[in-house]
């Protein structure tokens, strides 16, 4: 059994909740640290620091004898707040960035990965529905998403200039689009996959759901388990550049809706909202290099993942709808 000792920084978060698990049965011991908790399990990490790793001096407590560093913590959501809270997001996400990194030199962290994301490619390739899959080298010449894609590709050269400057040995992961259980389905931080799940699961059969935009945007969804794999894979290559993380099975929104209704057994009509944020028209993963690196790529299809994260979603918005009766039959008493 290995006991090469790794922080999850962002394992209160859902990616981060499943990362923990998956590294302590593989063996080894894990601290997670996060703002919070996990909201709707238990941690498995051995030691959990609740620290905001804004603060330096945290992110110095965090990496105290730690070896390896996955660092995914991160203010981030859906497509509806990451339009609206570009300073905030930028700001705070910068602030632990460059913490976590001053962190590990300081601490002599042998391994630091960093979780970007596909929101820094450029909007001119994604302006079409039948998108160009991306590869990792179109992200320059540079025109990410507002506010969260330009904080992720500044991170990213951050993580090469302290390789190059000061030895530190870094893995840039850029996810496409995870989804699965134990995940942000409500809120507003929940991306679109859950937020269909939610919708479908709250109406009856027949009954029509909003779905924003025209519906024919375009998108990959990689399920958890081929996520926490994948970030495992990555940190343990030989590969110091941006690698792409997801499937490169592109579907419309409208598709997605009417998968995850397939899966609910209901019939559910569409009502779009053209008023709401729509992000880029399309995007896609490249994962050419994702497989020449790692001989390895995700493999769970849409419609395999969306089973076991619809019930679980499902399960919950029945258990909410219970309480909120349980609170009704209370305050009438």
């Amino acid at each position: 059994m290995s006991r090469t000792r790794i922080l999850v920084t962002g394992a209160g978060g859902f990616i981060g909740h499943h990362l923990v698990r998956y590294l302590v049965q593989k063996g080894y011991w894990v601290r997670g640290a996060d703002q919070k908790r996990p909201e709707y399990a238990a941690t498995d990490a051995h030691d959990f620091q609740v620290a905001d790793l804004r603060d330096p001096a945290s992110c110095r407590a965090a990496v105290g004898g730690i070896d390896q560093v996955y660092h995914l913590a991160a203010d981030m959501g859906g497509i509806g707040y990451i339009s609206a809270q570009r300073a905030t997001i930028a700001r705070n996400n910068t602030l632990m960035n460059v913490g976590m990194l001053d962190a590990a030199v300081a601490g002599d962290v042998q391994r630091f990965l960093y979780s970007s994301s596909a929101c820094v490619y450029p909007h001119h390739l994604q302006t079409s529905a039948d998108v160009v899959a991306l590869r990792e080298d179109d992200a320059w010449p540079a025109q990410p998403e507002e506010g969260y894609g330009l904080e992720k590709l500044f991170a990213e050269k951050l993580c090469e200039y302290y390789r190059t400057d000061h030895g530190l040995e870094t893995r840039v992961v850029r996810f496409h689009n995870v989804y699965g259980p134990l995940g942000t389905y409500a809120g507003g931080r929940e991306k679109a996959p859950a937020a269909i799940a939610r919708k479908v699961a709250s109406v009856r059969d027949g009954d029509e759901i909003d779905v924003w935009g025209d519906g024919e945007q375009t998108r990959s969804f990689m399920y958890i388990d081929d996520c926490v794999e994948g970030i495992y894979r990555i940190m343990h290559s030989d590969y110091a550049g941006p690698l792409n993380l997801g499937t490169d099975e592109m579907v419309t929104v409208n598709d997605l809706v009417d998968l995850v209704a397939a899966v609910a057994g209901k019939r559910i009509g569409k009502q779009h909202d053209l008023s709401k944020p729509q992000g880029v028209r399309g995007r896609n993963s490249d994962n050419s290099r994702l497989r020449e690196v790692l001989k390895w790529e995700p493999r769970i299809s849409l419609k395999k993942g969306l089973q076991p994260t619809y019930r679980w979603i499902a399960k919950q918005v029945e258990e909410e709808a219970r309480a909120a009766e349980r609170r009704a039959v209370a305050a009438a008493d």
